[in-house]
């Protein structure tokens, strides 16, 4: 199948799925079968999570400390770590780690059971596989992609504030003061709008992939590898979308801002 023509197939999968979407979600059994999956995806990325946005954090701190005393803005150095966590990269970290701790077991769930012929199975005794199935992954990765975004975003912040009263001196109540004076309902909106669409995104990918692997352990370990890489790249394109047009409705509602 060419590109083109499977980039047309993923679009029917996703609105198969979304047709089911809206009647199954008062349904208990739906989140049923969602309950096992949201502890799975917790519990596999949240270590990631921690770890990666720690780092991040520290790196911020370090690098942007030098830059703002020598304009003596020192203090706010918290301003542009959590901004940049809250805004940016908090988001993209959590997406990437879900992809990649996440995404590719889904594919290798979904992949072995198609070839295996489970999914065929569950059609046979008249079940729709893809309700069955991916409508509970695709819940799981939408509505935690949120939650591990928060918990990195606030690993990072941390970890710029140890950096900055730890070890640069700066005073902690000017820290968490200027963070709270320039961060907005609208940063952390737009943090939390990236996060829903990469984790959709991350669970949609994943499960087409699963769905329409080749047959064999070669075609389950190449859907895996091109579930992370699809996954990858819809996260950096849809952040740049995503990015400017926020920016762009911020700035015709309020006008440009200064972080300093």
């Amino acid at each position: 199948m060419t590109s083109l023509g499977a980039f047309g197939q993923f679009w029917v999968f996703a609105w198969h799925m979304a047709v089911w979407l809206l009647p199954d979600l008062p349904r208990w059994r739906t989140w049923g079968r969602a309950m096992p999956l949201f502890y799975e995806v917790g519990n596999r990325t949240l270590p990631v999570i921690l770890i990666t946005g720690m780092f991040v954090g520290l790196v911020l701190a370090v690098q942007s400390y030098d830059q703002l005393k020598a304009a003596g803005f020192e203090e706010r150095m918290g301003v542009l770590v959590t901004l940049s966590l809250v805004k940016e990269l908090g988001p993209v970290l959590a997406g990437v780690m879900l992809a990649g701790r996440i995404g590719g077991a889904l594919t290798a769930e979904l992949g072995t059971m198609h070839v295996t012929e489970q999914i065929d199975a569950l059609r046979v005794m008249g079940v729709d596989p893809i309700r069955h199935l991916v409508l509970p992954r695709f819940l799981a990765c939408l509505l935690l992609s949120p939650l591990l975004t928060f918990f990195c975003d606030l690993i990072g912040s941390i970890a710029g504030w140890a950096i900055a009263v730890g070890l640069k001196g700066i005073p902690s109540e000017p820290y968490w003061f200027f963070i709270a004076d320039a961060v907005e309902w609208w940063d952390v909106a737009t943090g939390l709008i990236k996060s829903i669409i990469f984790g959709g995104a991350i669970g949609l990918i994943a499960c087409y992939k699963g769905f329409t692997c080749r047959p064999g352990a070669e075609g389950v370990g190449r859907a895996c590898t091109e579930a992370f890489v699809v996954s990858f790249i819809a996260i950096l394109a849809s952040d740049f979308f995503i990015a400017t047009l926020m920016q762009g409705l911020y700035k015709t509602i309020w006008g440009f801002r200064s972080l300093i």
